[in-house]
């Protein structure tokens, strides 16, 4: 490898953040244009083969408004504060790497860096699939208990779409079940509330979701909320 000249060192990312932001990699969906910027998400080879695939999302001037943050905050940091939040209650969700926002130029630019989930497949891959009726009823399970310890724990989703909605079988035949997709999440004390508009975004957003298995997920959603531990020991 040659040497490079002062003005190449010059344009190399200098921080941790530039390296991130200017990483190169496969777009996974087209960019969104939605409040006042632009947010998108590639997916990145880690430099270690062994490791899980990368998932960079970035975004230019994409913000929430609220009492608190009246002029305006990354939708990312919002997003980071939910994967905290859910990790406390014992919902899984995706391996941070990364995550930083920050202003340039008077524009707020943020990311947030994850890990891929190995084995899991969305919600909506899973019903393009048959699975045994047993096995169907496991994860539909699951995803009921995941749903009321959310629900429980204060919180709503914000964006319950089965391409958010992860789903692994285990070696032992269980399910588990990962959120992705939080940017929209918010506190929401009212669990009937909660419940309300996240079932029914699932309702709208379910894919190939037989209508029956939905009646199946909201009839163990009301037994979950009696139990929201007891469903999910592993």
């Amino acid at each position: 490898m040659g040497i490079l000249s002062e003005q190449a060192l010059a344009a190399l990312p200098s921080t941790e953040f530039d390296r991130w932001w200017h990483s190169q990699g496969e777009a996974v969906e087209p960019a969104n244009q939605r409040r006042g910027g632009e947010s998108g998400v590639s997916r990145l080879q880690h430099w270690d083969s062994n490791r899980p695939l990368l998932y960079c999302k970035r975004q230019n001037g994409h913000l929430y408004r609220s009492l608190r943050h009246p002029l305006g905050r990354p939708t990312i940091l919002r997003e980071l504060q939910a994967y905290r939040a859910l990790a406390r209650l014992g919902i899984r969700t995706p391996n941070i790497v990364y995550c930083a926002a920050r202003k340039q130029s008077g524009q707020w630019q943020a990311l947030l860096v994850t890990e891929a989930l190995p084995g899991f497949v969305s919600l909506e891959q899973w019903y393009e699939e048959a699975h045994a009726a047993k096995l169907n009823q496991a994860m539909l399970q699951r995803l009921a208990v995941t749903l009321a310890r959310l629900h429980l724990g204060g919180w709503q989703h914000g964006c319950c779409y089965a391409k958010h909605l992860f789903v692994k079988v285990r070696s032992d035949g269980d399910v588990d079940i990962a959120l992705l997709d939080l940017e929209k999440s918010r506190r929401h004390w009212r669990i009937a509330s909660a419940s309300r508009r996240d079932l029914g975004q699932l309702q709208r957003h379910g894919g190939s979701m037989p209508e029956a298995d939905m009646l199946y997920l909201r009839q163990a959603y009301q037994r979950a909320l009696n139990d929201p531990w007891g469903g999910l020991q592993s």
